[in-house]
């Protein structure tokens, strides 16, 4: 199962509470933007326009279903989550409305799992594990973490389906986190392991004023 909810799987309560909880989290990340050292700016259109691609390209996953990676925790790392947050929605919202990836009235649930969870778990998990762990192995352990708890986050909202509006998602908690769970634990989550500690070695060799500039002010030299 995806992690793109498309329209249909969840009621309009159900939408209509992210679209109010997420409001404050487009606002603060909407604000936050203009702390951006000149530098960044760039690197948040080349990072966004690669969350864009790597979300296109779908894992199978041996249950019969497919996953895919997001690039949250990598956009968190190098610039800050509530960057992450716009970038992420901006993402979800360009995949909604011209190539069908996920729906309208899902949008706001779909930025919640993607532009909320998934970097803020991220980064923090990274922020916590570079303290014993590199740099490098810490942000591939925060994005499969990050990207693991989203999907389960979005297998308990399916899961609530049920017993909040009935003749939407049918399944309940038993089958609708296991799936998710399994989905991103065997391919998407090592995927984005991967390719998240790939990217951060590249930046921290090439562009290590990149790196620093992303670094929490306490952290830095």
């Amino acid at each position: 199962m995806k992690l793109h909810i498309p329209d249909g799987y969840l009621g309009p309560y159900t939408c209509i509470f992210f679209y109010i909880v997420m409001i404050p989290f487009w606002y603060k990340g909407i604000r936050w933007l203009k702390n951006l050292h000149p530098k960044q700016v760039p690197l948040l259109g080349v990072l966004t326009a690669f969350s864009f691609l790597v979300m296109m390209y779908n894992l199978p996953v041996p249950d019969g279903t497919t996953a895919h990676i997001v690039g949250g925790t990598i956009i968190a790392i190098l610039i800050g989550p509530w960057a992450a947050t716009v970038s992420i929605s901006i993402v979800l919202l360009i995949q909604a409305l011209f190539f069908g990836d996920g729906g309208i009235t899902t949008y706001a649930a779909n930025c919640f799992n993607m532009a909320v969870v998934l970097p803020f778990v991220g980064y923090y998990t990274y922020s916590f594990l570079r303290k014993k762990l590199s740099d490098v192995v810490a942000a591939g352990i925060g994005a499969y973490i990050g990207l693991v708890t989203a999907a389960i986050v979005a297998g308990f909202e399916f899961g609530l389906q049920p017993y909040i509006q009935q003749g939407y998602c049918p399944y309940t908690f038993w089958v609708s986190v296991p799936a998710m769970a399994f989905a991103h634990l065997v391919t998407a989550g090592p995927a984005a392991a991967v390719v998240t500690a790939t990217v951060l070695w590249y930046v921290k060799k090439s562009q290590p004023e990149l790196f620093k500039l992303g670094e929490p002010e306490a952290l830095r030299g």
